[in-house]
């Protein structure tokens, strides 16, 4: 689940101090579209329902660190969430025990780690931003399902979530617009030859 520009770029939407990773200064461009979040949350919601309930959060230590660091000292039913949700990181500088309560590091090889989670859960497993992650785990086609908040933007600069050397093809499964005209989009991945609805990216 993550926010995107039409040009893919995925780096800081939240706050202009989320990722400034390679000189990125335009952190904070998910705000222009201040009506994506609800929306989204509605999507995420009517997922995880379909999907058997959610089994918990995939992150990596970046991503891990920032959520950690800005929603609890915010505050609010959204921290609350986090803090009591099982959360899944991936990094190879964390030693147990992890700073979050309910979070478990994931040793080893990151795909194959991940690869036996999802075979021993039941339910949603999400991840929110964590590039690196998902594109290793995009390699390895063990993501099921791309929910993306598509943002009226082009950047022209950042990190995308897609990476250069990974191909692949998706269906469209279902798409809505919110007034500020951010598109939401589910994907899978297609394993068959295009068909109508299909992308190759």
């Amino acid at each position: 689940m993550n926010h995107l520009t039409l040009d893919g770029v995925m780096q800081g939407p939240g706050r202009p101090d989320e990722d400034t990773r390679g000189g990125f200064t335009q952190g904070g461009w998910a705000q222009q579209s201040t009506s994506a979040g609800d929306a989204a949350g509605k999507a995420m919601g009517e997922r995880m329902a379909a999907g058997g309930g959610f089994a918990g959060w995939l992150f990596g230590r970046r991503t891990y660190e920032g959520l950690m660091a800005s929603w609890n000292s915010q505050g609010g039913p959204f921290k609350e969430a986090l803090n009591n949700a099982p959360k899944y990181v991936a990094s190879t500088t964390f030693k147990e025990p992890l700073p979050w309560p309910n979070s478990t590091l994931l040793r080893g090889n990151t795909p194959e780690a991940v690869r036996a989670l999802k075979d021993q859960t039941n339910g949603v497993l999400a991840i929110m931003g964590s590039g690196e992650l998902i594109a290793s785990l995009m390699a390895r086609d063990l993501i099921d399902e791309y929910l993306l908040m598509i943002h009226p933007l082009v950047l022209g600069t950042g990190r995308r979530l897609f990476p250069d050397d990974v191909g692949m093809r998706l269906r469209l499964t279902n798409c809505t617009t919110t007034p500020a005209g951010v598109v939401i989009a589910t994907y899978e991945p297609a394993k068959a030859a295009l068909g109508p609805g299909e992308v190759s990216i």
